[in-house]
């Protein structure tokens, strides 16, 4: 009885080992430092404010946004992110608007909704959809690499923030990636099964929003 006790915990513990290896190798590369400075910085000046990252003030005093927006904290916006596996985005829409649907390739989001109501949605690799309607104080996440969107349902503008665990999570739209990356019109109209002057419109529609 006792030895098939430890057996099993220790088996447990084994599989509980190889699983968070395999998630460390397949997020960020860990790194051998305590954190990472860029090259082009002097190591006796760094400080503090290396660490802190002011770009977000703005947010606390402007008016809500006409379109949905973005404001993204990763690497490339904080240097002091690299190595850490983590970054930030804060999201806001106004009525009616949508995060189009899109994946991000290397981390998860877990998404924090303060203000506003929200549909949010992921279709997985079997082709099935999950979808939920948030209220303030609500989170959810989406799994890595899949498909999945955010609609603002209410008649007031919504504010959510989002986790990532990778400090550069990636972003790929999927109606830019199809209908923006140049994709001959041909091949799109069979693969939707339209035909090439629906395309065209697509494509346009897409440029204009842009404008």
């Amino acid at each position: 009885m006792g030895f098939n006790i430890f057996s099993h915990a220790l088996l447990i513990i084994l599989l509980s080992l190889s699983a968070s290896h395999v998630l460390v190798l397949a997020g960020d590369p860990d790194i051998t430092s305590d954190f990472i400075i860029p090259p082009n910085l002097n190591n006796s000046l760094v400080n503090g404010t290396f660490f802190t990252f002011t770009g977000l003030r703005p947010l606390l005093t402007l008016p809500p946004p006409t379109n949905f927006t973005v404001s993204k904290v990763t690497m490339a916006e904080f240097p002091a992110l690299n190595g850490q596996s983590v970054s930030f985005a804060v999201l806001m829409y106004p009525p009616g608007s949508v995060n189009p649907p899109h994946t991000h390739p290397r981390s998860a989001e877990l998404l924090f909704l303060v203000e506003g109501y929200l549909e949010v949605g992921f279709v997985d690799t079997t082709n099935k959809l999950y979808t939920q309607k948030m209220q303030p104080g609500d989170m959810f996440v989406f799994p890595k690499g899949l498909v999945h969107f955010q609609y603002c349902t209410g008649p007031k503008p919504a504010v959510a923030f989002s986790a990532f665990g990778s400090a550069s999570a990636g972003l790929v739209s999927v109606p830019g990636s199809v209908f923006t990356s140049n994709i001959d019109d041909g091949i799109l109209a069979k693969s939707f099964k339209a035909d090439v002057g629906t395309i065209q419109k697509l494509k346009e529609g897409l440029a204009a929003n842009k404008c």
